[in-house]
């Protein structure tokens, strides 16, 4: 007597069955490795000081703080900010905050780059540029549109990412969808 074993992530959904013209496939696909990118190259400029956003002696590797400034920029005297107790808070842990934040920067960077854990990615990374915003809470600060910032932006792109299976293409999101099927892990 044979017995038959049929897979149990025969109902995983791919982004074909979601979106169904190649080109929108591609353009989410490339939304998903840019975005992926720009977490990811964050985590490196703050890791080694490349120049850009860290200068090399304020690098984590050679002992700067990568919240430290930004955390004190929300919390200085002339911040008229009404989440400025809750970055205080953020401010007094110190190396954890750092390693928190370094390391969601990292995890969302590589998840959504490579297509895999998009939906926590996703979730993860609105998190974090929802706090960024909050810091820079824009009706407080001024600046080119009272409301909106690039970090609406970049949350946007991490969701539609994650609704779309936009790591399906270019991604290994296929090969993750048959490992954890269309459960938090997708």
């Amino acid at each position: 007597m044979s017995t038959v074993t049929t897979d149990a992530r025969t109902d995983v959904i791919y982004q074909e069955d979601i979106v169904k013209s190649s080109g929108a496939r591609m353009a989410l696909a490339a939304l998903r490795i840019v975005t992926g990118f720009y977490f990811l190259w964050a985590f490196l400029d703050k890791l080694f000081g490349l120049g850009f956003s860290t200068p090399g002696e304020r690098a984590w590797i050679n002992g700067g703080s990568p919240t430290a400034g930004y955390l004190a920029g929300a919390t200085a005297d002339d911040v008229n900010n009404p989440f400025k107790p809750l970055f205080e808070f953020f401010l007094g842990w110190g190396t954890l905050a750092d390693i928190i934040f370094m390391a969601g920067l990292l995890g969302i960077g590589v998840a959504v780059l490579l297509g895999a854990g998009l939906k926590i990615a996703a979730i993860a990374g609105t998190l974090l540029v929802g706090f960024m915003w909050l810091s820079q809470f824009p009706l407080t600060r001024g600046g080119s549109n009272p409301i909106l910032t690039s970090h609406w932006l970049e949350s946007l792109a991490m969701i539609v990412s994650a609704t779309t299976l936009a790591g399906d293409t270019w991604g290994v999101g296929k090969i993750w969808g048959r490992m954890v099927g269309n459960g938090w892990l997708r």
